[in-house]
């Protein structure tokens, strides 16, 4: 079928199903989705507005699956969440789970006691959330991670991070905390990562974002190459060099390479800043890398490099389009789900980030 009649099929079961339904779609998403979008923004944004939504029916989530359970639950119990791909797993969420933080849990606590602090990033399952909800943690994204260690250390002596190596790592740093402090627990070698952590503050999980641990430090040094002399229209004037702004899913040396980094919303809160005529390099998704430099014809706006999110890239219009038409015969598709005591405890690790 034509995009085109894919396109009002959608407008047509929206308009049938009208205040029922409410539509969230992360910036990842491809531009055929996101046009259809009633929210647009990143994992944070998107959980403080399924939270919101009382008075929905459906909560249509175009992102992964992570991100669904996390609205399915933040919303009541008499609401449904349903994610459109069916299945669109997180590869980084995948990388921790419960059994394996279980026994770096109990490694940890072997030496430092009930010293020790569990913070899991948003882009986990809500298994490993609730994991960290039992034992006093709590849940971040990538736009409040520093905050949310400088919380926890000053709850406790150290704390283990989940899943994301690099966003811990980055975190750590800008606290102030030394490399030699920053362990890595890799589950695949409990014993060699539990003798390396004895002398650490801050322990982050061996796992890692395909879409940004792609770029380099190479990347950094030959985007600024190429555009020396960025904006210039004056040849009196001081050449106006290209600015580099990364994730911090990245890893540090490119982190450090970059002259700012932040959040998908604190990226694209960046591009709004900018001044007219600047041109920003963007390490991030490539669809919200294209969108955002279509938004601001004003400004000239490059991919640091071309990297896809395959899981967000599931999401398709013809998928959006059956999970809105089967919300209209009220026998929805694709819904997610959580089971009690996990959301139980889940939702407390979720509260102890949205109440900071």
């Amino acid at each position: 079928m034509a995009l085109k009649a894919i396109y009002a099929d959608i407008e047509q079961a929206k308009a049938e199903l009208g205040a029922q339904a409410v539509l969230l779609v992360h910036h990842y998403q491809r531009d055929e989705v996101v046009r259809f979008a009633d929210f647009l923004g990143d994992s944070l944004e998107l959980s403080r507005v399924a939270a919101e939504q009382r008075q929905a029916r459906y909560i249509v989530f175009c992102g992964v699956n992570f991100m669904a359970e996390t609205a399915a639950m933040l919303c009541d119990p008499n609401q449904q969440v349903l994610l459109p791909a069916g299945d669109a797993p997180c590869p980084m969420a995948r990388m921790a789970d419960v059994d394996h933080a279980r026994e770096a849990w109990d490694r940890l606590t072997s030496i430092w006691n009930d010293d020790l602090i569990p913070i899991t990033y948003q882009n986990s399952t809500a298994a490993l959330k609730a994991f960290c909800g039992q034992r006093g943690g709590a849940v971040c994204t990538s736009s409040n991670a520093e905050r949310l260690f400088k919380w926890a250390l000053a709850e406790k002596g150290h704390l283990i991070f989940f899943p994301d190596q690099w966003l811990g790592t980055n975190s750590a740093l800008a606290l102030g905390i030394s490399r030699d402090r920053i362990a890595v627990w890799d589950p695949d070698a409990p014993q060699d990562s539990f003798a390396q952590a004895r002398e650490a503050t801050v322990v982050v999980w061996k796992g890692y974002c395909h879409v940004h641990t792609f770029f380099t430090v190479d990347h950094v040094r030959k985007v600024r190459a190429q555009y020396p002399g960025a904006g210039q229209t004056d040849p009196v004037r001081v050449m106006d060099p290209i600015h580099v702004i990364v994730h911090p899913e990245c890893p540090a040396d490119v982190v450090a390479a970059a002259d700012a980094y932040g959040s998908t919303a604190q990226i694209a809160r960046y591009v709004q800043e900018a001044s007219a005529g600047s041109t920003i390099a963007i390490g991030t998704e490539i669809n919200m890398v294209g969108r955002l430099a279509r938004e601001h014809p004003d400004k000239k706006i490059v991919p640091l490099a071309r990297s896809l999110c395959g899981a967000m890239y599931r999401t398709t219009p013809e998928g959006l389009r059956e999970a809105l038409r089967s919300c209209v015969r009220g026998n929805p598709i694709h819904v997610v789900r959580v089971d009690p005591e996990t959301r139980r405890w889940a939702n407390l690790a979720l509260e102890r980030m949205l109440n900071l």
